[in-house]
């Protein structure tokens, strides 16, 4: 089968993200031109709703009890990162369902564009982690809340263990090591980046806001810039140059690292001395959703034990249904770097705390300058 059959394959569901990509990086070809979502994007569906996501969410393997249910997949429309796409609907872009995380909901909540959620209308909600729902700014009113919980994990390195010579243990230095300048890679998001930053720099995150804190981490993050060979929230450029060997580190989510082992690539998903930076991403509803019963299907989907078992095995990161950590055994949960209490992982870390929106315009302007060698 040529990796056109094979793209063909993928669109219909009959083929999985993960076995469509290994096939790619056999070929030695970049995932980073196949434009998945767009394509889906154009061919819109009037009576589906429409999902506003991150790339690698827009696959089937999501959405089976959506689609028997209505018989096709949702409509997909990717953003690279949350700031994005509260910008664009900030804009007038009207979609059903948003895929934001926890240090952007009290700003996302403020913006007034979107509408609660009512629980009583989920047939997965009571198997939902409480832990997971009780985040700052996800305040519920009887059975409402903001935003519905979905996946949680963490940002760290995964490393060429076969390239990288460890000096002592684990720790965000790997970054900032210049024996390996220009072999090593970064999230592009500052929403990732510069919140790893303030680990290496010591700052602590509940001080993110002051004048020092920002000193502190742009002349880190200064110092990281001319060793970074690349810099993009496309994991699939940072996956393929690690399995290339093009780079022997980089910062990315679990599931860079899940997938390349599981193509036999020899990687190991960092625990950083320091701490690894914590997140929780969730699920929520456009004020003016023009498909609002789909995009009640489309989270209870993303909510199903089926989608979780495949957040899980296939991209290792933990699930907000407490049923879907019931298809594993202890074992396999420790060997993905999870645990079926979330609490473990989130502890163990740097969890993100929101910030206000003059935060995040002044930190991803310094950010982009940085980027840009400034």
């Amino acid at each position: 089968m040529d990796i056109k059959d094979q793209l063909g394959s993928m669109r219909e569901g009959k083929m999985s993200r993960r076995a469509f990509t290994k096939s790619l990086l056999a070929a030695g070809v970049g995932v980073t031109a196949v434009p998945l979502a767009g394509r889906r994007a154009a061919a819109a569906a009037e009576d589906q709703a429409t999902y506003f996501t991150w790339g690698g969410y827009d696959i089937p393997e999501l959405f089976v009890p959506y689609q028997e249910k209505t018989g096709e997949l949702p409509n997909f429309a990717i953003f690279g990162g949350s700031e994005e796409a509260l910008t664009k609907m900030r804009g007038g872009y009207v979609v059903d369902v948003s895929h934001p995380c926890n240090s952007g909901l009290p700003r996302w909540v403020k913006s007034g564009l979107f509408q609660k959620i009512d629980t009583t209308r989920l047939s997965n909600w009571g198997d939902v982690m409480p832990q997971l729902v009780d985040l700052p700014g996800n305040e519920a009113e009887g059975s409402n809340v903001w935003l519905a919980p979905f996946d949680w994990g963490q940002t760290s390195i995964t490393y060429r263990t076969d390239m990288f010579e460890l000096e002592g243990e684990e720790s965000w230095d790997m970054l900032w090591d210049k024996r390996y300048s220009g072999r090593l890679g970064s999230l592009a998001s500052g929403g990732d980046a510069w919140w790893c930053g303030a680990i290496k720099a010591g700052v602590p995150l509940s001080e993110l806001d002051t004048d020092e804190a920002f000193e502190k981490i742009a002349a880190v993050m200064r110092e990281q810039r001319p060793l970074i060979r690349t810099y993009t929230d496309d994991t699939t450029t940072l996956e393929q140059a690690l399995s290339s060997g093009e780079m022997v580190a980089a910062m990315t989510w679990n599931s860079s690292a899940t997938l390349l082992k599981a193509e036999g690539v020899p990687v190991k998903f960092a625990k950083p001395k320091e701490g690894a930076l914590t997140w929780v991403c969730g699920l929520m509803i456009h004020k003016d959703a023009p498909n609002l019963d789909r995009a009640y299907d489309v989270i209870d989907s993303l909510l199903s034990v089926e989608s979780g078992k495949f957040m899980i095995n296939d991209y290792g990161y933990g699930h907000s249904n407490t049923k879907s950590f019931e298809q594993f055994d202890e074992n396999t949960l420790a060997g993905l770097g999870l645990s079926s209490n979330p609490s473990e992982i989130l502890e163990a870390g740097h969890f993100q705390i929101p910030q206000s929106q003059e935060w995040e315009t002044r930190m991803n302007t310094l950010f982009e300058e940085i980027k840009s060698g400034f």
